[in-house]
């Protein structure tokens, strides 16, 4: 049996999907997931039905049962703002709503083009730390090494699978070799750790990098990875080719005002209070922080990803490593070449925080990006020139 709908044919015998004469890849469930909501496009499909369809009644969390969504819609072109094919149905579920023509498979088919090349794999290993923490990395792709330094909350498995990381990763590990880790105490890291703080952060961005037996690389740091990825840079300043820093400080939260303070203290009491719960509410304040622009399906991921990345406990403890940093006067001695990018509207660090980092070291060059988003999302129109300085900063 066959399925065609816009330029895209879907055959079940082969469990191929193909866009033209291109053979699309994609996961076993994803392939499975998009039959179903294609075999039941007279309906809305909701959670149950695809739990008990292509799960077999398994236990499914919403963070993967998300993701396969994403790769669905990824998979077929389209994506969670525009719901060309996969729409959502609020608070029903979802539905296929492309027009679809189906039929017999031809006897006999032509010889199939070259596959596409699969996507890269990530490989997922420990290394130690200095007092013994156990700290996980990721390694994936080829070329010119990348670090991405670990910020607040990270998981490297779902991170990977994610609509708030997964397009960015991905085009990363396109063109380079791409190492990240988890921070410890969240993650697939330790997360019983006696010594949380920012040099402790440091400290294992220097045992991922050596246990890799990295000579020379280029640090990417976002948002707290920012301040990370520079104080590294001032350590080893002979290993370090390249810093890309987006949506950073290097004034932590309690050296930004009185305001600030009370801020942050309000924000420790609802993550004790709330953020292990089912109900979202409390997680919810934090996604609107990080992702104010996202889709509710982004959302979903990013509440789930707060709950199942680290404890209440932890989440306080590594907001408190960086909210006393303050690496201004340091900032001139910086000798790396460095590209920094913020975007006006970022909800969770001022504008101005990304201006005095490019201020402060000499020669930096500063991206001005239009959004709102902390976390950039790939649907919104400054992620194309996202991408494109950064290839350019690299190549340079």
């Amino acid at each position: 049996m066959q399925f065609r709908f816009e330029n895209h044919l879907l055959d079940v015998d082969r469990r191929e999907l193909r866009r033209g004469a291109e053979l699309i890849d994609v996961e076993p469930q994803v392939f499975d997931l998009l039959l179903y909501l294609v075999q039941n496009r007279d309906r809305v499909v909701s959670k149950d039905d695809l739990i008990a369809g292509v799960w077999g009644g398994r236990i499914v969390s919403d963070s993967t049962l998300t993701s396969r969504i994403n790769a669905a819609r990824r998979a077929l072109g389209d994506n969670g703002e525009e719901q060309r094919l996969i729409r959502t149905v609020v608070r029903r579920g979802i539905r296929f709503v492309g027009t679809v023509n189906e039929g017999a498979a031809a006897t006999k088919a032509e010889p199939p083009p070259r596959p596409a090349p699969a996507p890269p794999k990530q490989r997922i290993h420990f290394c130690t730390a200095s007092d013994g923490v156990r700290i996980a990395y990721a390694d994936v792709g080829r070329g010119v090494p990348l670090v991405k330094t670990a910020n607040w909350m990270s998981h490297l498995e779902y991170d990977w699978q994610s609509p708030i990381w997964s397009h960015l990763l991905h085009a990363l590990a396109a063109d380079h070799r791409l190492v990240r880790y988890d921070e410890r105490g969240n993650g697939l890291s330790d997360w019983e750790a006696e010594d949380i703080s920012f040099d402790s952060f440091v400290r294992d961005l220097e045992s991922v990098v050596d246990t890799l037996g990295l000579e020379k690389f280029a640090l990417f740091g976002v948002s707290a990875g920012c301040a990370v990825s520079i104080a590294y840079a001032l350590r080893h300043p002979e290993r370090v080719t390249h810093l890309v820093l987006y949506g950073g400080f290097v004034r932590g939260l309690r050296k930004r005002g009185r305001a600030q303070v009370e801020q942050s203290d309000a924000l420790y009491t609802l993550i004790l209070q709330g953020w292990g719960q089912e109900n979202p509410a409390f997680r919810q304040i934090f996604t609107s922080m990080f992702i104010p622009g996202g889709t509710p399906e982004q959302w979903q991921w990013f509440n789930d990803l707060q709950r199942l990345t680290t404890s209440p406990q932890n989440a306080v403890r590594l907001m408190r490593a960086m909210e006393d940093i303050d690496m201004q006067d340091v900032l001139p001695q910086v000798r790396t070449p460095t590209l920094v990018m913020h975007c006006r509207g970022d909800a969770r660090v001022p504008f101005e925080e990304g201006r005095r980092i490019a201020t402060g070291i000499k020669g930096a060059r500063f991206v001005a990006l239009e959004g709102r988003n902390h976390l950039i999302l790939e649907t919104e129109p400054a992620w194309a020139r996202f991408l494109d300085e950064i290839k350019n900063f690299m190549s340079s």
